[in-house]
């Protein structure tokens, strides 16, 4: 049963259809996976083992009754500890939230997964109120990268993706306001795509969606495996009635997007921080796979993309953090982690008047108009997720390495899909993922590309380490 943790969600549903393994058997075997790796990552804020045997005893009755199965049944799943699970604390990884009144209901995500027949197996660890790119925080410590224990999984998702790589989960949900599903993805070599602004419900998030940043930030699925993503994209991509933010647009399946039909940019340097010898050389090698599948490939960046980290930070720090010290008040947390510390000290500089207020939101205008008309000539852009794989914990609040952040920033700023897959790794064994690109709603485009270059590269593998 070890071997089946391993498998894509979809096959973990295929078994279990056709009775190869029962739904208590599949939790059981997450569940002592859980326990083996565990204690070297931290990835979980709380095991969810009750109720997922529960619920997989459910569906064993069902299956024994005849009952037909919906497409996830039985299969486990992880939810980032800012995302509502029934009859859980939600925290958000701050301190104010520790002792919270447990959730009264799902959050719309984690419904839509339930209604699909997947059941709740964990939830994950994050940074302080998820401002970090490594998820460690003052209730629970610091998430450890599977592939090296001295090194971060990412954030402010990083628990969710040191999970799934370890085969703890086989998919779950993470938020993204500035990468913060595709570098956890990257640090981990796993998939993930943050959709397009105003594509999923937010409902049922800590902190809720609303205020000016609100356009820059989705929740989005991981997996180890691309059909995955796939598969929750077209079980999440509805309206909800709630977020009042939710377009109700067709999500196009991956399978029918031809690649023999696509035009396809790609860089290795923002402008802003240059990647990593051997992050260029993945990145490098991944379109020159794609070269005989694709209309055309082409190295080229997009005018204006060097702007985006002032962008991004401008658009998160107009006040200067005080949006975020005065939710921090409210929720009682009165001591915070040092790398929230750090965030809100970089926000300080971007403190603004009305009128400052005014021309960053002008700015902003112009960049998008000046990445949409890019895309005039291409269907997606390929690029690093980051400039280096996975950091030393400790080191993601530094200038320069905070500053290379700004790949995935890029596309909080366009509100564009972008999805990251595992493509190579460095001589240290560390993964490498690559970040694709497309045009708003064609998170199929994103992901028939990542499929391609998963089947390429071979996508996720397993850690020596666990």
């Amino acid at each position: 049963m070890t071997d089946v943790c391993s498998l894509s969600g979809t096959a973990q549903a295929r078994l279990i259809r056709s009775g190869e393994v029962s739904a208590t058997e599949l939790v059981e075997a997450h569940l002592r996976r859980i326990d083996t790796v565990n204690p070297c990552l931290n990835a979980v804020a709380e095991v969810l083992e009750e109720t997922a045997l529960q619920s997989a005893a459910r569906v064993d009755r069902e299956r024994a009754q005849g009952n037909p199965l919906p497409a996830l049944a039985g299969v486990p799943f992880s939810i980032k500890d800012s995302i509502e699970v029934e009859g859980t604390v939600c925290t958000a990884g701050t301190i104010g939230r520790k002792s919270a009144a447990p959730s009264i209901r799902d959050a719309t995500v984690v419904a839509r997964l339930r209604a699909a027949g997947a059941i709740p197996i964990a939830r994950t660890n994050l940074p302080d109120l998820l401002f970090a790119f490594e998820s460690d925080n003052l209730i629970r410590g610091r998430t450890n990268n599977p592939y090296d224990f001295s090194r971060t999984s990412g954030g402010s998702s990083g628990g969710e993706s040191a999970l799934i790589a370890a085969c703890g989960s086989p998919f779950g949900l993470g938020s993204d306001a500035a990468g913060s599903v595709r570098l956890p993805a990257h640090f981990c070599g796993i998939a993930s795509i943050k959709p397009t602004s105003g594509r999923l419900p937010r409902t049922g998030h800590v902190p809720p969606a609303g205020g000016w940043i609100e356009t820059l930030w989705q929740i989005g699925p991981m997996a180890r495996r691309v059909e995955d993503l796939s598969a929750m994209m077209a079980l999440l991509a509805v309206p909800d009635g709630c977020d009042h933010t939710v377009i109700g647009m067709r999500f196009g399946d991956p399978d029918e997007v031809r690649m023999k039909d696509l035009r396809i940019a790609f860089f290795t340097d923002n402008g802003i921080v240059p990647a990593e010898p051997e992050t260029v050389a993945v990145v490098q090698q991944a379109a020159a796979a794609l070269e005989n599948e694709v209309n055309r490939i082409e190295e080229r960046r997009p005018p204006g993309v060097e702007e985006s980290y002032e962008l991004e930070m401008r658009m998160i720090g107009p006040d200067g953090g005080d949006g975020l010290r005065a939710y921090l008040a409210a929720v009682g947390s009165t001591r915070t982690h040092p790398l929230l510390d750090g965030w809100l000290m970089k926000l300080e500089r971007y403190r603004t008047t009305i009128d400052g207020f005014a021309e960053y939101w002008a700015a902003l205008d112009r960049f998008r108009a000046r990445m949409f008309a890019f895309l005039e000539d291409y269907d997606a852009i390929i690029s690093p997720a980051c400039p280096q794989a996975a950091l030393p914990h400790g080191s993601s609040i530094e200038e320069q390495t905070f500053r290379g952040f700004s790949y995935t920033m890029t596309h909080n700023l366009t509100g564009w899909p972008a999805a990251v897959v595992r493509c190579g790794q460095t001589t240290a064994g560390l993964p490498i993922g690559v970040q694709i690109a497309a045009h708003p709603w064609r998170e199929d485009v994103a992901l028939r590309i990542a499929a391609q270059l998963e089947s390429a590269y071979g996508g996720w593998q397993p850690s020596p380490c666990l």
